[in-house]
């Protein structure tokens, strides 16, 4: 197995590579990375690109992780790259298509693990300490994906949220019922202070239709 720090070091040799074999030039490519995963868009030749890649990596004693490595027609294939999703999707509001970017179904599923795990039943903790963490997940994930189509992503979860808020709080005051009337959205988003992705903010610069 090889130490980050090598690994580190072989990328770096990666990317240097790529420049000086003038990839980008010869195949409109564009290599994004970060540490050691990576996507290289190309206007042409991606198969071709693909091929230069495997023989530099082997050179270097290294593999591509052949699991996670594809050649993908963005224009009519999704693909996803450090928790996001990019590729063809649909305006929700005219149907009309258009190329964008969302977060992944793995990182919708994650952040519902991580949901759970801080409303688990067996959670003593006082609620403010409790808010305080699941504001934290808020917050941290709204920060990461704060790019793209997130309008129903981030109206989606903040439901998920306030159900497995509600449900926490039915347990721990036995309440009968599913707990709507004692525990209204409105409440837990208000006074018991739990926080809406909907509310934190989004990049400026972001272009996708939501």
């Amino acid at each position: 197995m090889i130490s980050p720090l090598l690994a580190n070091i072989y990328i770096h040799r990666f990317i240097k590579a790529f420049r000086m074999h003038r990839l980008g030039e010869w195949y409109g490519a564009v290599l994004v990375n970060y540490a050691d995963d990576f996507v290289i868009l190309c206007q042409r030749g991606a198969g071709e690109v693909l091929d230069v890649i495997r023989r530099w990596f082997t050179r270097i004693g290294l593999e591509l992780n052949e699991q996670k490595t594809c050649v993908r027609d963005a224009q009519s294939e999704p693909f996803d790259f450090l928790g996001y999703t990019f590729g063809p999707m649909y305006s929700p509001k005219n149907g009309h298509r258009y190329l964008g970017a969302k977060p992944s179904k793995k990182a919708v599923s994650r952040f519902r693990e991580n949901v759970r795990a801080r409303l688990r039943p067996g959670n003593q903790a006082p609620w403010p300490k409790v808010k305080t963490a699941l504001n934290r997940v808020l917050r941290g994930w709204a920060g990461y994906f704060n790019y793209g189509t997130l309008a129903n992503v981030r109206r989606s979860l903040d439901w998920y949220v306030y159900e497995r808020v509600r449900d926490f709080l039915r347990r721990r005051h036995k309440v009968q019922g599913l707990g709507s009337g004692q525990f209204p959205v409105q409440r837990v988003h208000g006074e018991l202070g739990v926080l809406t992705l909907e509310s934190l903010p989004r990049a400026s610069f972001a272009k996708a239709s939501a």
